[in-house]
């Protein structure tokens, strides 16, 4: 069998928390042993977001990816028990596509500066104000804010529903960044709608700046740049391939054998996936860590899996579920 240290010894960015010696790997493993065993026993699927500890996600977790990934698994689960280790939003889209089934968000600092940034009355008042557009929410948002709004997206499909929405007035939030690149994209193909934008950001992706591609480009001509939509426009400008986070890793798998370098401009998990699944890929740039993703840990996931908070099981309002349901319902809907 596979020790923890052999998968995880490859990961080498720039932040202690992410390096993996051969002594932390072994006090790690009784734990996933233990959440592994529980995890059978209680019918539970844990669920993890790629930004979170490479340990939870090489040890424990069914299911890694993106949030839209991660909304599909949630939706089709057969378990009883969802366990999901990200931010507090994600958690409650899971409990918003399964509102029978009992979610668990082990995270005890589940913010994110984006979902944080609006609420509900905000966008009520902000309905009141632009009563003839549509309101697309980004997944980054509590369940009551995708109840106040029409229909969910996220940086892998956000694109798509856009473009597929009948309306020709759309209000987007909350994060700017990403509006402005939806601005830009719209233009380049031709699609003719207004497009409003509130001012939320990741404060994660807006510290990405266009001075480490250029020096890192100087230093590596054939550098190729990935950047997440959150990042600012300038940014998402001098990148070759902007894409959410399973964009970035399957458009990097998929051209490993260049043997050219590359930098992920985005939360650092994914170039520790990176490192991980591909040893050999040329990867450069500095660390940039969430540390709402990165409070999670195996110990709180244990201890959520054996006796729940009250605080930890998600729970929703009836008639914010359902407004909620529809909202992501749209998503799927408009996403082909």
């Amino acid at each position: 069998m596979t020790t923890l240290y052999e998968k995880l010894k490859n990961i080498q960015v720039d932040n202690p928390l992410c390096n993996y010696t051969k002594e932390r790997c072994e006090r790690l493993e009784p734990l996933i042993e233990k959440i592994n065993k529980l995890k059978a026993e209680k019918n539970a699927l844990i669920l993890a977001h790629s930004y979170v500890h490479p340990d939870i996600i090489y040890g424990v977790a069914d299911h890694v990816g993106d949030s839209y990934g991660l909304a599909q698994k949630a939706k089709i689960t057969d378990a009883e028990i969802i366990v999901f280790p990200a931010v507090r939003f994600m958690a409650e889209t899971a409990k918003i596509l399964n509102p029978q089934k009992t979610v668990i968000d082990p995270n005890p600092n589940g913010g994110c500066s984006l979902a944080d940034s609006i609420t509900a009355d905000q966008v009520l008042a902000l309905r009141l104000r632009h009563p003839d557009h549509t309101f697309v929410c980004y997944i980054n948002t509590t369940a009551a804010v995708k109840a106040a709004c029409d229909v969910c997206v996220t940086s892998s499909n956000v694109y798509t529903v856009i473009k597929n929405l009948p309306t020709k007035k759309v209000f987007f939030l909350p994060d700017k960044l990403m509006g402005e690149n939806i601005l830009n994209y719209m233009r380049e193909n031709n699609i003719d709608k207004e497009l409003l934008v509130s001012d939320g950001t990741c404060y994660v992706h807006e510290e990405f700046s266009c001075d480490e591609i250029h020096f890192l480009k100087q230093k590596y001509p054939d550098l190729e740049v990935l950047a997440h939509p959150e990042c600012t426009q300038e940014v998402i400008n001098a990148s070759d391939v902007t894409g959410s986070t399973s964009q970035i890793l399957n458009y990097v798998k998929s051209h490993k054998d260049e043997n050219h370098p590359f930098l992920i401009l985005t939360e650092c998990g994914i170039t520790s996936r990176l490192q991980v699944e591909h040893p050999e890929l040329r990867l450069v740039g500095t660390c940039m860590m969430c540390k709402y993703m990165k409070s999670n840990s195996l110990s709180q996931i244990l201890q959520a899996l054996e006796a729940p908070t009250k605080e930890q099981i998600i729970t929703i309002d009836p008639a914010i579920q359902d407004g909620a349901l529809a909202c992501v319902n749209q998503m799927f809907r408009h996403s082909h």
